[in-house]
């Protein structure tokens, strides 16, 4: 069905709330003025779909327009030619000649047309190979028997090609010396790769932070009514798209990212021997069967032809015989919605080497609540001792076996780079050449000015500018991996655990692969403004241990590169309150004006009946729930929040979430209840779970944790549900949906304020003090400390409401989430329902009358065992997906 607006059309898969027609509206007004739009859309009302349709619903709408005007302007042109043409003979008043005037103006006219007319050939060429490529079926399987042919051609070719291997000559090490800042690599097959080369059409960039809220987009995308007619491309890390076995086990992303360019070297030196370049015949080298251009083009038209999520992408890779991974970069310039991870938008050098172009688009950057951070986190860089002494190593290695063949402006950087280096591991208090375990140092963490730290590193009179340019021109980090392969023992100083040493040689070769990309990332994060970040030098014990961290305090000047290239930013959540810090120091701090930001916030679509968030200032025997530092580890306070869960168990059927502020009390609060006896009290009622410390552990609690919720209520015995111990910002606060029976009820001790005493953040709250307004009586740094404790309470107390027939209660026991500042940073949905407790007693009683209201219009769970089986089956098909990094 589709819904009339005053200014456009927006088709919907059913009939919509009202809050996302406000939503759809907002968008679209905001993509069409070329604006800064926050929007807040609770989890549960439908963001996903109205961002869909919303954003979609304008693309089409402005190509559209796009066309119509172009056509306009070339009718126009050729009128105007025409007419010119019959005034050719009028006099002029010019001083230059008749013929020169009349001869300039029509040769702008005609190149006006001309332009116009060639940008109309290409958009009606590239409509019309969409077309045939979603509508012509027999060209696919054409495309699919072709490939299948080439394939047994190759192999046979293998075979019969298959001779002992000689001696490999010097020429191998031609492809290790540096060009005077030219790739050697890869010039001679540009050529193969030229047709998949395309402009960019206008597109909508959808980024999110994991794995499965892209997945997630993707179904939502096939479910609209865009599905037939939206050419999306789905991108992700080597680490999702690789289907290469071989590559796959090597487990880690920097492992596969290693051995991919690895395996592509191995193929530009394929291709240069096929096209005439002789070389001595050596063994075989590896090479990726899934890297060729004709099954990259057939992978990439089929992307294009029909929306595939990443799983559904690997699959094709398989039957194509195509790289994922390429095929997909290859598909972004003529895809209209690209979806993909936070970085490859946020990250400049990531974003140009993944071949996004943001000038005239729109970005919508979702689960954008801690966008500061996560801008913060990936312009950040790392160094251990370990590496600075390895990377130094295996340079000076290099420098010694090709200083006679490489050009002295090469050998004057290498010596610039080796000098830095030797700078960084004498800050951290070693000594190049030697074993780093066997070096001590003494123990601290040192924060120091960006020139502070280069002073006493002794390299301020480096120019890491143009030891920058140097790295991305001459290609050092790539070629430093080609020569620690191609070394036949480990370089000094790498240390291989035994497990590692089990491997294969290849894994070996590639496990000790150059750390010089890591080291290229920290010299390019000195190259900020001495303001803008900090240097935090970590030493603990020995040299192999100790580490060197480039901190940014000031996000926005990241992100202002995007905000200036895009037509529109979207910057979207389900919880972006407090908005106006937010503005402060990420839109306003990078030059971003009032007038250019809009804001749409709307309230959850379910009856303000099914919610019921309760503050809790005290316990059943009336002791006052204050969780300060201070207060927290006394026995009365743990005893009380014992009392409290226990109450809550006997009245709460099915699920109940409780999170603890850190995993530290988490492990002490249960220590002490074990020896009181109040554990084995709680698990007479409900089953208890608590989060697993490891990563691969968090599907089978979660699932055990569903299904025992699901017998429970099936069998009707003893136990009325499950209870589950969480930490907030832990892995079950953010990305897991406890719908429906799995989380009626979500309790939060205490607030999860931030360590204080940590040195980033002491140094990120000075930088606020200094650089952002004092409002409402509090500094901007004691503001972020609240911000980041309420926006972690805010994830987790949201994973129970997920849609509109849900109910759930909420119990935030601390008497601080009383306060009128820290109710204001509460959702605006749950703020205005929250009712706050003194005493125990009534808020008791309100449980009780939830539970009695809503059992009575469902009196029981087992008369409905088809939906909470599809909760439970949902649950699982989240897990698989769960947290998988880009």
């Amino acid at each position: 069905m589709t819904m009339e607006t005053g200014r456009s059309t927006f088709p919907f898969p059913y009939q919509p709330y009202t809050i996302q027609e406000q939503f759809m509206k907002a968008l679209y007004t905001t993509l069409d003025q070329g604006k800064v739009g926050i929007f807040e859309s609770p989890t549960g009302t439908g963001k996903s779909l109205s961002l869909i349709c919303g954003a979609l619903s304008w693309l089409t709408d402005h190509e559209e327009k796009k066309k119509q005007e172009a056509a306009a302007l070339l009718q126009d042109g050729e009128a105007a030619l025409s007419t010119n043409t019959a005034q050719a003979s009028t006099s002029s008043s010019s001083a230059e000649p008749d013929w020169i005037t009349d001869f300039v103006q029509k040769k702008a006219e005609r190149d006006l047309v001309s332009k116009l007319k060639e940008e109309e050939l290409r958009r009606k060429k590239r409509e019309e190979r969409l077309e045939m490529i979603r509508n012509n079926v027999q060209l696919k399987y054409a495309m699919k028997r072709k490939s299948c042919e080439e394939d047994e051609a190759f192999k046979l070719l293998q075979l019969s090609k298959e001779e002992p291997g000689e001696e490999p000559g010097n020429q191998e090490d031609e492809d290790l010396i540096i060009a005077e800042y030219e790739s050697d690599d890869e010039s001679k097959s540009k050529s193969r790769y030229e047709d998949l080369v395309e402009e960019h059409v206008t597109k909508i960039y959808y980024c999110s932070r994991t794995h499965s809220q892209l997945a997630q987009f993707v179904h939502e995308v096939q479910k609209s009514p865009f599905s037939k007619d939206i050419s999306l491309v789905t991108l992700g890390s080597r680490q999702n798209m690789c289907i290469n076995e071989e590559v796959r086990r090597l487990g880690s992303i920097q492992r596969i990212n290693d051995r991919c360019l690895e395996m592509q070297k191995n193929k530009h030196e394929k291709q240069q021997s096929e096209e005439g370049v002789k070389r001595k015949r050596g063994t075989a080298k590896s090479v990726c069967p899934f890297y060729k251009a004709s099954a990259m083009q057939q992978m990439r038209d089929e992307v294009l032809g029909t929306v595939h999520d990443i799983e559904q992408l690997l699959k094709l890779g398989r039957e194509t015989h195509s790289c994922p991974y390429y095929a997909t970069r290859h598909a972004i310039p003529p895809a209209q919605l690209v979806v993909l991870p936070y970085q490859m938008v946020l990250h400049e050098a990531t974003r140009h080497a993944s071949g996004i172009h943001l000038k005239g688009q729109v970005v919508i950057i979702d689960e954008a609540h801690n966008l500061s951070d996560t801008l913060s986190c990936i312009h950040s860089a790392e160094l251990s001792g370990a590496q600075l002494c390895r990377a130094h190593s295996q340079l000076s290695q290099y420098a010694d076996r090709y200083r006679s063949r490489l050009k002295a402006k090469n050998l004057m950087y290498i010596k610039q780079v080796l000098f830095v280096i030797e700078g960084l591991v004498r800050v951290l208090g070693g000594k190049v050449g030697q074993n780093p375990q066997t070096q001590t140092t003494q123990a601290g963490t040192e924060m120091l000015t960006i020139n502070n730290f280069l002073f006493k590193a002794q390299i301020d009179n480096i120019n890491l500018f143009k030891l920058q340019r140097y790295f991305e021109k001459s290609m050092i980090s790539r070629k430093m991996f080609s020569f620690s392969i191609s070394l036949m023992c480990f370089p000094p100083l790498c240390v291989v655990s035994s497990a590692d040493q089990q491997g294969s040689v290849e894994e070996e070769k590639v496990l000790s692969a150059s750390p010089m990309m890591q080291v290229e990332g920290f010299f390019m994060a000195l190259t900020n403004t001495n303001t803008d970040g900090r240097v935090v030098v970590h030493r603990q014990g020995t040299l192999f241990n100790t580490h060197v961290k480039f901190l940014l305090l000031n996000p926005a000047v990241h992100f202002a590169q995007v905000l200036k290239e895009c037509r529109a930013v979207i910057i979207a959540g389900g919880t972006m309150q407090p908005v106006s810090d937010f503005k402060q120091e990420l839109l306003f701090s990078a030059g971003v004006g009032e007038e250019r930001i809009t804001e749409f916030s709307c309230g959850h679509v379910i009856p303000p009946e099914n919610i019921l968030p309760i503050v809790l200032c005290s316990g059943p025997s009336g002791q006052e729930l204050d969780f300060t530092f201070q207060n927290r580890d006394s026995p009365r306070m743990m005893d009380e929040t014992g009392r409290i869960l226990s109450n809550i168990c006997n009245v709460v059927p099915g699920g109940v979430v409780c999170f603890f502020p850190s995993y530290e009390y988490s492990r002490r609060i249960i220590s002490h209840w074990e020896a009181s006896g109040a554990l084995a009290r709680l698990g007479n009622k409900k089953k208890i779970f608590q989060e697993p410390k490891k990563a691969n552990q968090l599907e089978q609690v979660l699932s055990d944790f569903s299904r025992c919720i699901q017998r429970c209520a099936l069998d009707g015995g003893s136990l009325t549900g499950a209870l589950l111990f969480s930490v907030v910002g832990g892995k079950m606060s953010e990305g897991i949906n406890f719908s429906d029976d799995l989380g009626r009820c979500v309790v939060m001790v205490g607030m999860p304020y931030p360590n204080i005493k940590s040195p980033e953040l002491l140094e990120k709250m000075s930088y606020l003090d200094k650089h952002l307004p004092h409002s409402g009586g509090r500094s901007p740094g004691q503001a972020l400390i609240d911000n980041l404790c309420m926006k972690a309470v805010n994830q987790s107390i949201g994973r129970a409401i997920r849609h509109r027939g849900d109910y759930s209660s909420i119990v935030l026991c601390d008497r601080r989430y009383s306060r009128p500042a820290t109710l204001s940073k509460l959702p605006t949905w749950i703020k205005d329902r929250t009712s706050t407790h003194t005493s125990f007693g009534p808020a008791f009683a309100a449980l009780r009358k939830v539970r009695s209201k809503h059992t009575s219009n469902h009196p029981n769970i087992t008369l409905k065992p088809f939906m909470f089986f599809m909760n439970v089956l949902l649950l699982q098909f989240f897990l698989e997906k769960k947290q998988r990094p880009m």
